[in-house]
């Protein structure tokens, strides 16, 4: 009981010496005073009833919905909602919290807006394909302005965990393996979300997630355990999430996964020793969905006891369980937890509300007059111009862009699609919007060029599989004819075509929450498919759907051209079109590294060296090194890797300075010219290797990139400035620091293919 005791009074100490901190700012100063009053005249039960968020209902992810809402709104035992949209329903909701409960405090109105609202963007591994951080806040602008008109003001997004399992379905929610560009877009959707004033009406509140390292689940399997060392933890995997703090963001959810044994959703030391105490975090923390519930199947505790280890390890707000609600109160008196755990809770949750100004204007996210900012002809076009940007060209052997003329045979189950176009975690998309790539190609081809379509084959061979595949109204209508009809209507229209489209990979609901694969190469149907058409002797275009890297070592070595297209948004189709007819010039580079086989993964470009690399160019075996019998250690494609419809050469790399001490700068430069014949954009890409350090550093990392338009027969001379604070890792004692030595610096279009020269840092 003493340990308890003296706990909560360290808790009140920090609370008051915060509290003392924070007052010399008059906003702030206000808040607390206004707060204070509201706190001096709430029940324990309404103070516990803000931590408490319910589904409305529209999506559940979890293992539990909550009945009797609006009762529990009017006896202030809900503080926040989510999966409810629509201006006129969050008003009518919002109605009852500040007109029929006793203290009127406001709901706060929560939705996945993960890639855009009405208007779609491209998947976020496809977003970060573009290696915009301009359009990429753009695009959270956007959507943030989109989804307010409609009632939310309070996104779970960005999701910034790193991933270099491409099993694990949400790496395409995420923005790929490197934690430099990882970071760097995190706090540019933070900032796009909640612009320069959270309160104003066109912004949300962002909740970065998870919290944390949810991207390396052993096995690739959603939900799984995480194992890591603290050294990787802090060098790779913990950045993004810091920068989005650093960013501003308002909020953080916890991850499903173990850290330490323990797991997120009531670990101490991440979520206040590390996000509060040393990265000075002063937002709300909220569980995943069930996240605190799940933690019963963990073999933690009961349900009292995994709701008073939330709290106290720094666990603000309860999604769905309402663990919270039904078991703090007697916690409180069995001495489990304290009032101010409690009350420390319900201040983060209200100083948000207060943030957005809701206590001013509760309805200020129900503006019907505002339902003019959603789907608009602008959004829509942006959503297209940023779509042909993400698409990656993985290979094309003459056959790109294709001619206005002729007949273009389109096959392909993914062909004549509507809903599975946006990607998934496209919530609140109208799924009958978007256009097929069917009708975007006929549109395009302007009577110029006649499309043959076949759909050619199912998803999969076996329904069962294509039916967990097309969930949430994305089905692709399964098509009962024998394999063998659908094959031979395809083969029919290719034989009567000049050029074959063929539109295969995954359905959208194949990636994002809870579908992981342990097979990730094309379907096998499609596989049988794309290999007939090849047999034909015809030019074939892979256009390739996936939210994931895929093993595509046959289709690299046998399809003429493969343009992956990720899943593009609402705009996707027309975007598709603009890239294969050449109005655009694809120039997206990978963010993940694409394996040969499974068996590679996890496999990253920014790995370590072991006591025994491989001596040769890595491609051919060598006993008693490290390396595999049957594959190669080379990925298929590595990460920055794209081609574009232009050709680029690099110069040599040259440095102003060989050498830099502890308070220099040097510039580092390379001339980039387009050799080719049309205009094109190149992400020029900068990796340093540490060559020695007190602990063992990787091969190469990225420390900068620039995305320049160059025009045909045309150079750009591309300057990086180094500095030492880009050299600083964290060391064996988690110390972030540079150290003196020898460093090569490596530039290139990609990270495989690079021009490279040494400097030396001195420590004088």
């Amino acid at each position: 009981m003493r340990k308890i005791q003296m706990a909560c009074i360290l808790a009140a100490l920090t609370a008051i010496l915060m509290q003392s901190c924070r007052s010399t700012n008059p906003d702030e100063a206000k808040m607390d005073g206004f707060i204070n009053d509201l706190m001096k005249k709430m029940t324990l039960e309404e103070k516990i009833g803000q931590l408490n968020l319910l589904d409305f209902g529209i999506i559940v992810t979890g293992q539990k919905g909550s009945d009797n809402i609006a009762e529990k709104i009017k006896k202030g035992q809900v503080g926040e909602l989510c999966n409810v949209m629509g201006s006129e329903n969050v008003r009518n909701i919002q109605r009852i919290a500040v007109e029929e409960s006793r203290l009127k405090i406001p709901l706060l109105f929560g939705l996945d807006v993960i890639h855009g609202y009405k208007t779609a963007f491209p998947v976020p591994l496809a977003m970060s394909s573009t290696w915009d951080l301009a359009a990429i806040e753009k695009a959270a602008r956007i959507a943030a302005r989109e989804a307010s008109a409609d009632g939310i003001c309070w996104t779970y997004s960005p999701m910034v965990d790193i991933c270099r399992d491409a099993r694990w379905g949400r790496i395409a929610e995420g923005a790929g393996e490197d934690t430099f560009l990882g970071s760097a877009i995190a706090a540019a959707m933070v900032h796009g979300y909640q612009g320069e004033d959270l309160a104003a009406d066109t912004t949300l509140m962002a909740c970065v997630k998870h919290f944390a390292l949810y991207g390396a689940p052993e096995a690739g399997r959603d939900y799984n355990m995480v194992d890591m060392s603290r050294n990787r933890m802090y060098n790779d995997y913990l950045p993004p999430y810091r920068a989005a703090i650093d960013a501003g963001a308002g909020s953080v959810m916890a991850s499903f996964n173990e850290i330490d044994g323990i797991p997120a959703t009531a670990n101490k030391w991440l979520l206040t020793e590390l996000l509060r105490d040393d990265w000075g975090f002063n937002g709300f923390v909220v569980s995943d969905y069930t996240g605190i519930m799940e933690m019963v199947d963990h073999g933690i505790g009961d349900t009292a006891t995994v709701a008073a280890r939330s709290l106290a390890a720094g666990m603000d707000m309860d999604i769905v369980s309402e663990f919270y609600l039904n078991t703090l109160p007697t916690s409180l008196k069995e001495g489990r937890v304290s009032e101010v755990q409690i009350n420390t809770a319900c201040r983060r949750v209200l100083e948000a509300k207060y943030k957005l100004g809701l206590f001013d204007d509760p309805y200020k996210y129900c503006n019907p007059d505002r339902a003019k900012d959603i789907y608009t002809d602008e959004n829509r076009a942006f959503a297209r111009k940023i779509a042909s940007e993400s698409f990656v060209l993985l290979k094309n052997d003459k056959v790109l862009p294709l001619q206005k003329k002729g007949k273009i045979a389109l096959i392909g189950p993914l062909a004549d699609t509507r809903s599975n176009m946006p990607g998934t975690w496209s919530v609140s998309v109208d799924l009958s919007k978007p256009a097929t790539l069917k009708e975007a190609l006929t549109q395009a081809a302007e009577n110029t060029a006649h499309i043959i379509y076949a759909k050619g084959s199912n998803l999969f061979a076996d329904a069962a599989i294509e039916e967990s595949a097309t969930m949430f109204g994305r089905s692709l209508n399964r098509d009962n004819r024998t394999e063998k009809q659908l094959l031979d209507e395809a083969l029919q229209a290719a034989r009567g075509a000049d050029v074959i489209v063929a539109a295969l990979g995954e359905s959208s609901e194949m990636s994002g929450e809870c579908s992981s694969r342990s097979d990730i190469s094309i379907p096998d149907v499609q596989q049988r498919l794309l290999e007939a058409l090849v047999n034909t002797g015809k030019p074939v275009v892979l256009v390739l759907f996936t939210g994931r890297p895929l093993t595509l070592e046959w289709e690299n070595d046998h399809v003429p051209a493969i343009l992956n297209v990720w899943f593009g948004g609402t705009e996707a189709a027309p975007a598709i079109a603009d890239a294969l007819f050449g109005d655009v010039n694809p120039g997206g580079k990978l963010t993940v590294t694409f394996p040969r086989n499974i068996g590679q993964i996890p496999i990253f470009y920014n790995h370590k060296n072991t006591g025994r690399p491989l001596a040769g160019d890595g491609k051919s075996f060598e006993k008693f090194r490290s390396n595999y019998l049957d594959v190669s250690n080379e990925p298929l494609y590595p990460f920055g890797y794209g081609l574009s419809y232009a050709t680029f050469d690099y110069s040599d790399v040259k440095l102003n300075t060989t050498a830099m001490d502890a308070r220099g700068e040097l510039t580092a430069s390379v001339t980039v010219t387009n050799t080719g014949k049309i205009d094109g954009t190149e992400v020029v890409q900068l990796y340093i290797r540490d060559i020695v350090g007190s602990i063992t550093r990787p091969v190469k990392e990225l420390k900068g990139f620039e995305k320049v338009s160059i025009k045909a027969g045309e150079s750009e001379t591309v300057n990086f400035k180094i500095t030492p604070e880009m050299l600083k890792f964290y060391n064996y004692n988690l110390q972030y620091v540079f150290e003196a030595g020898d460093f090569e610096v490596m530039i290139g279009g990609n990270s495989r293919d690079v021009k490279s020269t040494c400097f030396t840092l001195t420590d004088q």
